[in-house]
């Protein structure tokens, strides 16, 4: 088990050789921000028979990071429970502060993602990049993009990261003005930390700005793009597809940080 009270950067496994590159890029986000890495598996109910096999399969993940990397400090955890649950319960009850997930899976992590206080970070097995030191940030008209500026300045702070910022370009003077003070605070941010920044007025509105980051962030040296879920979910969305699982599906090899809106994030603990 786990000392529940240091925040944890958690890599949902799946018992499957993908795993390797999901604990990889988990031990690069726990040195950046010096945090316990916490190996975890929640399987489905009617495989309780295989308890003992999943426990056995973690202990030996942990025991190669502990061969590999005696200094990093490494905990598992086997759950069998609610999917949507279990990441809020995971934060309150074992500090967890970032999730990192298997991208080629997002729909079976959707729900949950929709449901939490905790930033899912969407990882290709196959992906090499693991420096999250150039991120690229969407910023539209909504308050909470609050939320995805503190995170990316983690990575400024913490990682010496540049944070390329792309600014909505709405028709309205209300959308405007709000984009206008969100790009502002997120400037004023990042100069209050020293952190190397671009901003950049791009061609698209609120609602697709996210997409013109994601094109940003393929023809660049970007190695995460940092953007918030939806701030609401219609009947429409369920049909068409959100947003986000469009980008992630989109993304390829790129890491995704995929931030809810619609619940207060958990901080960072220096």
């Amino acid at each position: 088990m786990t000392d529940n009270k240091e925040q944890k950067i958690v890599v949902y496994t799946e018992l499957r050789d993908t795993d390797q590159n999901l604990i990889l890029h988990g031990l690069k986000l726990a040195a950046i921000f010096k945090k316990e890495l916490c190996l975890l598996y929640n399987y489905h109910p009617k495989h309780k028979k295989k308890h003992g096999e999943f426990k056995e399969k973690l202990r030996e993940y942990a025991a190669v990071v502990r061969n590999e990397l005696p200094q990093q400090k490494i905990s598992t955890l086997l759950f069998s429970e609610n999917e949507s649950r279990l990441p809020d319960q995971l934060a309150v009850d074992y500090e967890a502060i970032i999730f990192v997930l298997n991208i080629t899976n997002f729909k079976s992590y959707s729900k949950a993602l929709a449901e939490t206080s905790v930033p899912f970070i969407f990882v290709h097995p196959e992906s090499n990049i693991k420096n999250y030191d150039h991120l690229v940030q969407p910023i539209d008209m909504r308050k909470e993009v609050s939320d995805s500026s503190l995170w990316c300045s983690y990575f400024g702070r913490f990682n010496n990261a540049e944070i390329v910022t792309i600014a909505a370009n709405d028709k309205t003077k209300e959308a405007q003005h709000k984009v206008s003070k969100n790009a502002e605070l997120t400037r004023k941010l990042y100069r209050k930390f020293k952190i190397k920044h671009k901003l950049y007025k791009g061609n698209k509105s609120s609602l697709r700005n996210v997409f013109e980051a994601l094109d940003l962030a393929l023809a660049s040296d970007c190695n995460l793009l940092v953007i918030l879920g939806s701030s609401s979910i219609t009947p429409l969305d369920l049909l068409i597809g959100l947003p986000e699982r469009k980008i992630v599906s989109r993304a390829g090899k790129l890491p995704v940080m995929v931030i809810n809106p619609r619940k207060d994030n958990y901080i960072l603990c220096d």
